[in-house]
């Protein structure tokens, strides 16, 4: 079988198309780099839903940290706290269970014991608390001057956060906020740990990793695969992600921009 045909039989094997059953002997690297990238599809998919949804909710959960009210204060401090409090993979089995438990009262809820809800909506929840500690930090680092002088320019309420506070916010946050995307891109490889089981053998791309390197005995030639795979992605969100800080802060001279500074988390 050539390069070409198998690309077309396994190339988005992970979302259900093309051949069904996995090869079993006589591996190429082709197969493994087919494979693994099929998988990686559903990393991608697990990352965007996280980033965009925790994005806005991040920002929320900032604000709220920041407001005046206990009423706003306190929940957002509380799930802040338990979600950057407890590991990642503990997080997993622990909504697993529960969307499992709830499955029998609210039949609606079974969608979610499925790896392509309830996985997505543990890496949302977490990455906004993560996100919000962030934000919330740059909110606290806003300059006085840029809050007085809105206020001289008689901006106020949603006028003033719209065209200063947020945007300064973000402009001062971005380079966190890009190394917690990169850390939640990464972190989608524990949902192959999870409880959450993948449908009719559409795993991630660790799923296929973990198959080769069980079927040949060496994990020298798939695993480094997936870490390429990683690598290149990860290049290409400090690209997109360097585009939007260099739009954040088109406005600063040169010297006063801040450069996003990638530094890799050894522990979540």
């Amino acid at each position: 079988m050539s390069c070409l045909q198998t690309i077309q039989d396994y190339g988005l094997r992970a979302l259900g198309m093309g051949e069904r059953l996995l090869p079993r002997t006589d591996f190429t690297l082709c197969d493994q780099f087919t494979l693994i990238g099929s998988g990686m599809l559903w990393n991608i998919y697990f990352a965007i839903i996280a980033v965009s949804c925790g994005f806005v909710f991040s920002t929320l959960l900032a604000l709220a940290k920041a407001s005046h009210s206990a009423a706003y204060r306190k929940p957002a401090e509380w799930f802040i706290f338990v979600f950057r409090g407890s590991p990642l993979f503990i997080q997993f089995f622990f909504a697993y269970f529960l969307f499992l438990s709830l499955k029998s009262n609210v039949p609606a809820l079974g969608m979610f014991t499925s790896a392509w809800a309830g996985a997505a909506v543990v890496l949302f929840l977490n990455t906004s608390a993560y996100s919000a500690e962030i934000f919330y930090g740059a909110l606290r680092t806003i300059p006085k001057g840029d809050i007085e002088a809105a206020d001289a320019y008689g901006l106020t309420g949603w006028a003033r956060f719209r065209r200063i506070i947020w945007p300064t916010m973000l402009r001062l946050g971005w380079p966190g906020y890009t190394n917690e995307a990169i850390f939640l891109f990464h972190a989608t490889t524990l949902v192959f740990f999870s409880g959450f089981p993948s449908y009719q053998q559409r795993g991630d791309a660790l799923y296929y990793a973990n198959y080769f390197a069980i079927k040949t005995y060496n994990p020298f030639i798939p695993y480094p695969i997936l870490a390429g795979y990683f690598i290149l992605f990860t290049l290409l969100i400090i690209a997109v992600f360097g585009l939007v800080n260099r739009r954040l802060n088109r406005h600063l001279p040169a010297s006063a921009r801040r450069k996003i500074r990638i530094k890799p988390q050894v522990i979540r």
